[in-house]
């Protein structure tokens, strides 16, 4: 019952509520809700920001675009103005080693000293030189004997030809007169025999006498110093002598001695080095050069040298000449080249050393050996792609400062 009083008022609260038709108003269309605008400095730094993004095919046509210029950069440099910073300063230089052996005794030089022509510098024991010196005049004077003896062996021989030759004369004579008395009856035949009989005996002794004489000659080898055996005792004599003087080692020429390597009581064998030797001689500068950039280059050719050791400056230099071989690193089999099999992407460009002189004075602390970076003017210096290399050369010659 009391249920069916409450739905009752709730229809009658209901009617009471219902709004009339007439009094209704048309609602607004419903709208999202909109969002709040930006302020004025947001919006130019977003636009800003738009503006200053690259886009990605700007970024790839920069790019292709500064290949090229470096592509052409270094094509141009290749052929009008090459450059290389595998140069190095060389200069003559000699490695020190005794002509005989010996025991050293005197060490008269330090390491990077220098000297001058002729100078001594070490000094090996001088008394196996000096007994081959005595020994060599025993044999001389031996030989000289020996010539005399045969000498006197020939004068022999020479008087025994002429006693046979005398004896040779009679006996014919003889011959001639037995041979008359047989024919006139006076002696008989039997004596005739005798005589051609002996006849015969001294032309026999004569033939024996001149034999000797021959012997006792080739024997003799002549007189005097033109005999083979004095000659050869002299030669030896001589060859003693000089291995004397090789006892004390001189410098070749001018220059400074490095790399000293020997000490008193060593005992070094003929043609060992000893030391080095680098002659006072100019120096000159050595550079690779790629294949192909030797296109343009030639003699008489200028160049801009920076040295390491001289950083902040450059030099003045003339290309002298360019090698005309390099030795490509093959191995001959039966007189055959042989392939060297590589399983490199790239095989490396092959370089050709440049000699290179200096025009002006060497500076005091480049050494043999040092690092030189040389820009050769292949086209000369009065274009643009020389003036922009000679500033690269300049910005070398600063960076040298640091490394």
């Amino acid at each position: 019952m009391s249920r069916l009083h409450a739905v009752q008022s709730t229809g009658a609260a209901l009617e009471d509520d219902r709004i009339e038709p007439a009094t209704l108003e048309a609602a607004p269309p419903a709208t999202l809700p909109e969002t709040a605008p930006l302020p004025a400095p947001a919006q130019e730094e977003a636009a800003s920001k738009a503006r200053r993004r690259p886009p990605a095919k700007a970024i790839v046509r920069i790019l292709l675009i500064f290949f090229v210029l470096l592509l052409g950069w270094y094509v141009a440099t290749d052929r009008m103005a090459p450059s290389s910073s595998t140069g190095a300063v060389a200069a003559f230089t000699t490695q020190v080693a005794p002509r005989v052996s010996g025991e050293v005794t005197e060490v008269l030089v330090r390491d990077n000293q220098e000297v001058k022509a002729g100078d001594a510098l070490f000094v090996l024991d001088p008394r196996p030189f000096d007994l081959a010196v005595k020994q060599a005049e025993a044999n001389l004077a031996q030989a000289t004997q020996g010539v005399d003896a045969s000498t006197a062996s020939v004068a022999s021989a020479q008087a025994r030809v002429t006693q046979a030759e005398a004896t040779l004369e009679n006996t014919r004579a003889s011959v001639a007169r037995t041979q008359s008395l047989v024919e006139r009856g006076v002696a008989a035949k039997a004596q005739a025999d005798k005589a051609a009989s002996d006849l015969k005996s001294a032309e026999a002794a004569l033939e024996a006498a001149r034999a000797d004489l021959e012997s006792a000659l080739f024997k003799a080898g002549g007189q005097g110093v033109i005999n083979p055996q004095i000659q050869l005792a002299q030669v030896q004599l001589e060859q003693a002598e000089l291995n004397r003087t090789f006892a004390t080692v001189t410098a070749p020429t001018d220059g400074v001695i490095t790399n000293l390597r020997l000490a008193v009581g060593q005992f070094i064998n003929a043609g060992s080095p000893a030391m080095t030797f680098i002659g006072a001689e100019r120096p000159w500068i050595m550079v690779d050069m790629r294949e192909n950039q030797l296109a343009n280059i030639t003699a008489g050719a200028e160049a801009s040298i920076l040295f390491d050791g001289q950083p902040g400056r450059l030099y003045e230099g003339r290309v002298q000449g360019i090698a005309w071989g390099i030795d490509p690193g093959r191995t001959s089999a039966n007189g055959l080249p042989q392939n060297q099999a590589t399983t490199r992407w790239f095989e490396p460009a092959r370089t050709i050393p440049v000699h290179v002189e200096l025009l002006e004075d060497w500076p005091a602390n480049v050494r043999v050996g040092s690092k030189v970076n040389v820009l050769v003017y292949a086209a000369g210096d009065a274009n643009p792609i020389a003036w922009i290399a000679t500033g690269l050369q300049h910005l070398r010659s600063y960076l040298s400062f640091l490394y």
